[in-house]
């Protein structure tokens, strides 16, 4: 996913963080808020050196004990000023933080979901989880913390300038003569600094990936012996994304180092020349210490100006990985005007002339020239060897992908002339490879229509034979089920899927290999209710058992992205093709199917 850094961006380090910039323009309260504090705070700061100067030369010359405490209480009068600008500028500058970070994952994570499977066959889904979390941590930093820093030490440091002009033009020449020494290195290094976090970024989110995608298969890694394999690897991902975190801070330090030496060396030389017009009488010891506080204050925004730069080069950074995300068209969307599927649905399906090869496979064809219809109501199987094709029709149906040759309509309606949305609402699924999330059995189920009521669901889940099971948990339907209903067996899992496509009550249903984790009795079962929901409904089985498929209207049998036979068991046997060589392979070498076939 990672797009090399172009020559202008490279001049600009810092430019990725204008996408933020709508974000928090939608907050202008809590901006405004933030910028009243900190020029309160600036305010404050600058007119300490004054009340000082005056303290100075007026009340310690003339011993003037009640001046010197009028002086005092007006310090601590500013103090509190000072610390109540500062208490408002965390509130404003953090609550702003927090508020545009959460807009900004709810907005990634949204545009995330309309993204088509062809972009998720490519980016591993850890990565995506670390963008997520640790690159907008780093912006959440740069604009709750980061920024206001910044801002403050701009308006402090500016403000400290224009104050020493006024209190000395002569020195402030030797303060600004050093600022380019500053500048000149805090840009330089910025850009080193934002290269080099955007690659600690990249090798701490392959880390993640990695970390994410082992402990999902933790049964599975610990089946096969292989902890300390994983282990040393993760340890290598984990290395890699240290060094590459270490040359990211050694730049920052450098950066660090260079712009405070060169700052306090400015302020030693300022010290040094004022001293000598002390002695000489052209200047009075409240003025030196007047200029020297402004120095300091100059130097020190200066020096924090160069680490908020290194920070804020991070998180320019972290919004680069940001933006290649929203930037990220979806492969699949509806067009600007999309053709109405008929009402009432017909449940219609029509493949022509279609061929497709995955985005990631270009070169290697799924499908060829494959057409065949499906009639409103029909039962059609769809069985052959492993790859041949037979799960990327589903795919097509639902148009996950765009065909690269040929068409494919539903109800008399090109799907890329149709709306994605309204397409899928059409169909339910129970795929091969169950998902369940992380939450309770009722809730699973409520997948296929989140509107449904509980007797709705609870009536779904018996006619997919689940009910038995649910109400032996411990809390029926509101048990947890676990992350990917890992306290459910492979059984259970599959007939609460089942449920979910039965309450969806779509006119297409697609089942692939909808009974293969079931139990003879279990399977006995649910395919008694699958046929009571298949009768009104056009379903495509995908099948590798073939005594699931022996009631189907039609079987279609695919080979190589092709379909070599058509037709019922009993004529697909009698053919003694392809079909034939599988079912003698699954049926007990073919004897009774085979001789019943015949008969």
């Amino acid at each position: 996913m990672a797009q090399p850094e172009s020559a202008e961006q490279r001049r600009r380090s810092l430019r990725p963080l204008r996408r933020v910039f709508p974000y928090i323009g939608s907050y202008r309260g809590l901006v405004l808020g933030a910028m009243v504090s900190l020029i309160l705070a600036a305010v404050t700061t600058l007119a300490l050196p004054l009340a000082v100067r005056r303290m100075i030369d007026h009340g310690f010359s003339h011993s003037d004990t009640t001046l010197v405490s009028n002086y005092f209480t007006m310090l601590l009068a500013m103090a509190a000023m000072l610390a109540l600008a500062s208490a408002g500028r965390y509130y404003f500058v953090i609550t702003l933080g927090e508020r545009v970070v959460s807009d900004l994952r709810r907005d990634v994570f949204s545009h995330l979901t309309t993204l088509s499977p062809s972009f998720f066959d490519r980016v591993q889904s850890g990565e995506i989880v670390s963008r997520l979390a640790a690159d907008t941590t780093q912006i959440k930093s740069a604009v709750g913390a980061t920024a206001s820093v910044a801002l403050r030490n701009i308006i402090l440091g500016f403000g400290a300038l224009a104050m020493m002009v006024v209190t000395s033009p002569k020195l402030s020449g030797l303060v600004i003569a050093a600022i380019p020494l500053v500048i000149v290195p805090l840009v330089a290094f910025g850009r080193s600094v934002r290269g080099r976090s955007r690659a600690a970024q990249d090798m701490l989110a392959a880390a993640n990936a990695y970390a994410g995608e082992q402990i999902g298969a933790v049964r599975t890694l610990q089946s096969f012996t292989n902890e300390g394999l994983v282990t040393s690897r993760f340890r290598a991902a984990v290395e890699a994304a240290f060094n590459a975190a270490r040359a990211s801070i050694l730049a920052r330090a450098m950066l660090t180092f260079v712009a405070i030496f060169i700052i306090f060396a400015s302020v030693v030389a300022v010290l040094w020349f004022g001293s000598r017009d002390v002695l000489t009488g052209a200047m009075t010891p409240g003025t030196l210490g007047q200029f020297l506080l402004y120095s300091v204050f100059a130097a020190g925004a200066l020096g924090a100006l160069s680490e908020v730069w290194g920070e804020l080069s991070q998180a320019a950074g972290a919004a680069e990985r940001l933006t290649e995300l929203l930037e990220e068209e979806p492969g699949i969307k509806a067009s600007a005007h999309p053709k109405p599927l008929p009402v009432p649905a017909r449940g219609e399906i029509a493949f022509d002339h279609v061929s497709f090869a995955y985005p990631a496979s270009p070169n290697r064809s799924a499908l060829h020239d494959l057409s065949f219809a499906v009639r409103p109501g029909e039962t059609v199987a769809i069985v052959g060897p492993s790859g041949a094709g037979k799960s990327t029709v589903f795919s097509l149906i639902q148009r996950f992908y765009d065909v690269a040759g040929g068409a494919i309509a539903v109800d008399g309606i090109d799907v890329r002339e149709a709306d994605p949305q309204t397409l899928r609402a059409r169909m339910a699924i129970v795929p091969q490879e169950v998902t369940i999330f992380a939450a309770t059995v009722r809730d699973n189920i409520a997948f296929g229509r989140p509107d449904a009521t509980d007797t709705e669901i609870e009536a779904a889940a018996r006619a997919a034979q689940a009910e038995e099971f649910i109400l032996r948990l411990e809390r029926g339907y509101d048990t947890q089920v676990g992350e990917r209903g890992v306290t459910l067996s492979g059984g259970q899992r599959q007939r609460i899927a089942i449920a979910r496509a039965i309450l969806r009550d779509a006119p297409i249903l697609l089942l692939d290999e909808a009974t293969s984790a079931l139990d003879a009795a279990s399977e006995t079962l649910v395919q008694e209710a699958l046929s009571t929901l298949m009768r009104a409904r056009t379903t495509l089985v995908i099948a590798h058992r073939l005594a699931t498929v022996l009631e189907a209207d039609r079987i279609l049998v695919m080979d190589e992205g092709r379909i070599v036979e058509e037709g019922t068991h009993r004529s697909l046997v009698i053919k003694g093709g392809l079909y034939a060589e599988l079912a003698r392979l699954q049926f007990d070498a073919g004897a009774g199917i085979l001789e019943g076939a015949a008969e």
